[in-house]
């Protein structure tokens, strides 16, 4: 089995303010997206990464993947103007090696979410190879929900019974590959990989626990809470770029 992992850095950071994507911000001196990739070249059962970026950050990603001797980075690609688009984007670079057999599991990964420890890919990748699909994910701790429907009308959800998703997601290529295919055909745009996944094959998806600590950075108070995270994270990447 060969695993292939897709780390999407292509987003423009609208909602976080800086002027810039977020992903190149420095935490504890080595870019977000650094810390992705730094995990996933320590991570035994991932076997290449493919890169997806703004054609504009081509240079610097390449550069700050050179500087922290990612071994495993297969190709950089440039993405689309969606999250779905950016996904397949990934899936597309590597289709042959997919259809071939030879790339047999992948995991797509949020470069936004740098603090992604060792154990939780473990315990993603191989609940998917067993199952076909593996994700991440934490009770919501909100006490109270309510579920509006299109008339207005409210009522309460609990809480206890939903989940909230996480990355990096994992699944069976090919079936992967195809539910992406299926889903560009329709002119399906999905939040994340488990929604095309859903709609479009019939995988077997299994939710696997995530960790509190693999937030993702959107706003302000998010970047502010991972560069005090970075100050005493165990995981910290070698080098910088």
């Amino acid at each position: 089995m060969t695993t292939t992992a897709i780390l999407l850095a292509g987003g423009s950071a609208a909602r976080l303010g800086v002027g810039d994507n977020k992903v190149y911000l420095r935490l504890r001196d080595v870019p977000m997206v650094g810390w992705s990739l730094a995990a996933f070249q320590r991570c035994p059962l991932v076997d290449d990464v493919v890169l997806v970026v703004r054609p504009e950050d081509r240079d610097r990603a390449t550069a700050i993947a050179s500087g922290l001797d990612v071994t495993k980075l297969r190709t950089v690609v440039d993405g689309g103007d969606t999250r779905h688009d950016s996904e397949r984007a990934g899936l597309e670079a590597i289709a042959p090696d997919i259809e071939d057999g030879t790339v047999t599991l992948v995991a797509i990964h949020d470069a936004a979410r740098p603090f992604v420890r060792q154990a939780l890919l473990d315990r993603i990748l191989r609940a998917a190879a067993v199952t076909g699909g593996a994700l991440p994910a934490l009770p919501l701790e909100s006490e109270f929900l309510l579920r509006v429907d299109p008339s207005g009308r409210s009522a309460p959800v609990g809480a206890a019974d939903l989940r909230g998703v996480q990355t990096p997601q994992a699944f069976r290529a090919r079936e992967l590959l195809d539910a992406y295919r299926r889903a560009d055909a329709a002119g399906f745009h999905g939040v994340d990989t488990a929604e095309s996944v859903a709609r479009f094959s019939d995988l077997r998806v299994t939710t696997v626990e995530g960790d509190p600590d693999n937030t993702k950075v959107t706003f302000i108070e998010d970047l502010i809470g991972a560069e005090q995270r970075a100050g005493t994270w165990d995981e910290t990447p070698g080098g910088t770029d």
